[in-house]
């Protein structure tokens, strides 16, 4: 079973009602077990359009899939649970779901590329993510999640 750390946002609707069933469901996905789930955090949207603030925690899980088959699950999931396909990057959703870290692999392909590329520079992931892991590896930047939170400046986005 890989350790898997993900990220789980949502702005619209009743976005902790949302972020509550997602993490039912993930639980139904063949292969993968809910350890535990971080604290909701709202935040301040990054880029995109005018919209509402988010709700953001982190999940860890268990898990017998590969990576792949990993993002398929999720982004199923997440249809399963309202989010239509846009064409506007950042924009407002129900739900969302990304895969932050699984184990300490490092990999990038045109769909996936794990350590989730932004996950360092993020406030929103790294506090939750610092409240269930701080002793865990980035592991291409080789620092604890906790130290990485520390080095972000207090003017970025929550």
């Amino acid at each position: 079973m890989a350790q898997v750390f993900l990220g789980v946002g949502s702005n619209e609707g009743d976005r902790a009602a949302q972020i509550s069933l997602a993490a039912q469901r993930l639980s139904r996905i063949p292969g993968t077990r809910l350890i535990q789930m971080a604290p909701l955090y709202e935040t301040q949207p990054v880029g995109g359009p005018p919209q509402p603030d988010y709700l953001n925690t982190v999940i860890e899980a268990e898990t017998s899939l590969e990576p792949g088959a990993l993002l398929a699950a999720l982004r199923a999931l997440e249809r399963e649970l309202g989010r239509v396909p846009s064409s506007v990057r950042w924009g407002p959703r129900p739900i969302d779901l990304d895969i932050l870290l699984y184990d300490d692999l490092v990999m990038s392909t045109p769909a996936l590329t794990i350590p989730h590329p932004r996950l360092h520079e993020r406030r929103f992931v790294l506090e939750p993510l610092a409240q269930l892991a701080p002793d865990v590896r980035h592991p291409v930047a080789g620092r604890r999640i906790i130290e990485l939170l520390a080095g972000l400046s207090a003017a970025e986005p929550a």
